[in-house]
Parts: C-alpha cells; sequence; structure tokens
C-alpha cells in the first residue's frame, strides 16, 4: 500500500513537472514573436518600405516618366573674383599744381567723356597764358621779318646765309608757338581770359570707383602719388580664379566658362577663357585663370566672389529630377512603378546635383524603370503590406 502511494505521488510530481515545462515554454512563444515583429516594424521604418502604394483616386498632382540614360557633364569649379578690365581703367591726374576749388563727383557716378570732375585754382594758368601771348608776338615779328629778307635776296640785297638765318627764327618762333597752344589746350585753357582756374576733364566714359581727392585740398599734379579719381569701364569684366596643377589640363584658353557671384544667387554668365598665368604661385600651387565677361547692365562688380565652372568631361550615367527623390538625412528613395498604378519605394545612392534641379542616381534605378516625378509624399499614405 506505500509504495503505490510513493508511485501516485512520482507521478503526480512528473506530471506537474511536465505541465511546469510546458507552460514555461508557450509562455516565452509570444514573447520571441512579439521581438521579431517588433524588429521588422522597426526595419522598415529605418528603410525603404516594401509595402505596396497604390496610385491615389486623385492623381492629380503625380506625374511619372520613364528613367534614361544621359551624358552627364563633370564640371570643375574653381572660386573667382570679379576685377574691372586694366586697359580700361584711367587714374585720372591734375594737369597742373594748385588748390582744388570743387570736386564735381562722387564714387559710383557714372560719367561721360569731357565731363567735368574738379576744378583747379593755379599760378601756373596765369603763365600759360603770358607764354602764349609772348611766342605769338616773337611769332609775328619773325614772319614780317623773313618777308622781308625774302624780298631782298631776291633782288640781291641780301647774303643767302642771312636769308637761311631769317628762315631759321621763322620756324623757330613757330614751333614755340605751337608748344604754348598745347600747353593751353591741354590745361583746357583759353588763350583770352584772366581767371586763374582750369577744369579737370574726364578723358573717357566710365564709373568712378575711387576718388581721392576733396575740396580745399592742394594738389601736386603728376608728382602727386595719388590721383584725383579713378573712371572704369564696367561693360567688359574679368572674372579671375586660381586653378590647381592637377587641373591644368582641363583649362584651354578659348573654351566656354560658366561663371555665378554670391550676389545673384541661381544667375549665370557666359564667357571664354582668355588667358593662363605662365607662373605657378609657389605658395599656392596655382595658376591664375581669367574669363572675360560682357557686362553691359553693369550688374556685375569689382571685387564680388563666386565662382567658375568649366566643363571638364561628360560620361552616361542616370539622372533624376529632385522632385521625384524622398530624403531621409543621408539616404535618398524614389517610387518605381512595378505594375499600372502599383508603386514600391527603392532606396537609391545619389550623387552630384545637376542643372535645371536634376540628381544624379548612382545606383538603385536602371533605364526603363518608371519612377513618380511629382507628388510622391502624396504616394506615402497609400502603403499596404504585400
Amino acid at each position: 500500500m506505500n509504495h503505490k502511494i510513493f508511485r501516485t505521488r512520482l507521478v503526480s510530481g512528473g506530471l506537474a513537472a511536465g505541465l511546469i515545462l510546458l507552460l514555461s515554454s508557450c509562455g516565452k512563444t509570444p514573447t520571441v514573436a512579439a521581438d521579431q515583429q517588433s524588429g521588422s516594424a522597426s526595419g522598415i521604418a529605418s528603410g525603404a518600405p516594401a509595402g505596396d502604394y497604390v496610385l491615389p483616386a486623385d492623381p492629380r498632382g503625380v506625374a511619372t516618366a520613364r528613367v534614361e540614360a544621359r551624358q552627364l557633364p563633370d564640371y570643375l569649379e574653381i572660386a573667382a573674383h570679379i576685377e574691372a578690365d586694366p586697359t580700361r581703367v584711367v587714374h585720372v591726374f591734375a594737369p597742373i599744381s594748385g588748390r582744388l576749388i570743387s570736386v564735381t563727383v562722387r564714387p559710383s557716378d557714372h560719367v561721360t567723356a569731357g565731363q567735368t570732375l574738379a576744378v583747379l585754382a593755379s599760378s601756373d594758368v596765369a603763365a600759360a597764358r603770358a607764354a602764349y601771348r609772348q611766342a605769338a608776338a616773337d611769332n609775328e615779328v619773325k614772319k614780317k621779318a623773313l618777308a622781308r629778307a625774302e624780298d631782298l635776296y631776291q633782288h640781291g640785297a641780301l647774303a643767302a646765309k642771312d636769308y637761311q638765318q631769317s628762315q631759321a627764327d621763322a620756324q623757330s618762333s613757330s614751333a614755340t608757338l605751337e608748344s604754348a597752344v598745347e600747353r593751353l589746350q591741354l590745361l583746357n585753357v583759353e588763350p583770352t581770359g584772366s581767371s586763374d582756374q582750369i577744369k579737370v576733364l574726364a578723358p573717357r566714359a566710365g564709373v568712378v570707383i575711387d576718388l581721392g581727392a576733396a575740396a580745399g585740398e592742394f594738389s601736386k599734379s603728376l608728382d602727386n602719388s595719388s590721383p584725383l579719381c579713378t573712371l572704369a569701364d564696367l561693360s567688359t569684366v574679368w572674372a579671375l580664379g586660381d586653378v590647381y596643377e592637377k587641373d591644368l589640363a582641363t583649362v584651354k584658353v578659348g573654351e566656354a566658362a560658366d561663371v555665378q557671384v554670391n550676389a545673384y544667387a541661381g544667375e549665370t554668365w557666359r564667357g571664354r577663357v582668355g588667358a593662363i598665368s605662365d607662373q605657378v604661385d609657389p605658395n599656392t600651387r596655382t595658376m591664375k585663370v581669367r574669363v572675360v565677361l560682357p557686362n553691359s547692365n553693369e550688374r556685375l562688380k569689382p571685387e564680388m566672389f563666386g565662382s567658375i565652372r568649366l566643363l571638364r568631361s561628360t560620361q552616361m550615367g542616370v539622372a533624376v529630377p529632385a522632385t521625384a527623390v524622398l530624403r531621409e538625412g543621408s539616404a535618398g528613395s524614389v517610387f518605381v512603378q512595378r505594375a499600372p498604378g502599383h508603386f514600391e519605394r527603392r532606396a537609391v545612392t545619389l550623387g552630384r546635383t545637376l542643372d535645371n534641379d536634376q540628381v544624379e542616381v548612382v545606383s538603385g534605378l536602371k533605364p526603363g524603370d518608371t519612377i513618380v516625378t511629382q507628388g510622391p509624399g502624396l504616394l506615402q499614405a497609400t502603403a499596404s503590406d504585400p
């Protein structure tokens, strides 16, 4: 009787242990399934979902296009700045020494050729007029003396050497008079008059880019180290950049170049490479590249910063509109059609940003794929797990 009781208890204990093991194992199964389900959900959230995206009932705002391979340009970008053409820049100096009565222009003023830039008072004006009057009187005397000598020589009453001397005197006085006249013309002063003031005139049309004098100052004429003002013709300007030695082989004189400046985002000026320097800067290991740009509206100003873009090469590749790409940090994805009206979201590797709001796709797409180019955000709410 005692052995039966022991066996009954042993069986009961074994059943209880088995039941505990069974219940324990059953309890772990839901936990593992939940973990797997959670991991799958997080994987979808972190990558491109593999669900089915259906075209909305109202497809307005969604556009598709086929992906095609085409030649993609590879550009060389060079930092640059704008400068005035040195051959079109004029430094204006006063022709004589004197005191500045007035300066009639200001920086950024546009002037025409012959316009008055400043008024100067100088005693040299009176001296120039006096020299002219003296030369004119002497020339008149010498002309009359030559006429008498010629008459006497023709009648044999004057030796040949005396006649020749009269001719030389007349020529000398005429040259002195011409010099006095040119001096007055340089000063822009009339032979007759009593004023000691002269006008400093603009030698050419242009923009006043620098002013180096003010009314009341004393000008030392050409001995002065600073000009009264500086004029520049900005109808043509230069874009100067530094190209490294390793990129020099891709730059050629005469090739087309696009220039952009920071002041006008999105605008491009088209010019040509005018010259490449013949000397390498030993500090930066670069050479100067000059691009000549038309600037008829004078929007490009000296010392503006920008860049020069030169076409280096072209290669076959795939590019899509920037509106087709959904970005999540550094990653990107696009919607690719897998059946009419049904799309999948596919991760892509992006490359350079191209012109016309195009983005290079390095991997993830192939020619012939149909993608959503506009309104990809409208498809995100239509996802359903397959």
